[in-house]
């Protein structure tokens, strides 16, 4: 497997985990009060959805300037 294809495998994963993570934000806040940890839980999922997003947005640019080799 190819170094893209894992970005795009964890790309993949780290939107399930974040959209989880939402998920339980919104039900723990409508039980009440919820703890910081609920609160930023899904701050590092989404931080790293940038980081891979940004990744998989530059690819085709990069790959034109190399000479127009495929970069997926």
């Amino acid at each position: 497997m190819d170094w893209n294809k894992w970005v795009r495998q964890i790309h993949r994963w780290l939107s399930i985990i974040f959209t989880l993570t939402v998920i339980a934000n919104f039900v723990a806040m409508a039980l009440g009060q919820p703890p910081a940890l609920v609160v930023y839980s899904p701050l590092l999922p989404l931080f790293l959805l940038l980081f891979s997003g940004l990744y998989m947005f530059v690819l085709p640019y990069v790959a034109k300037g190399r000479g127009g080799q495929r970069a997926g």
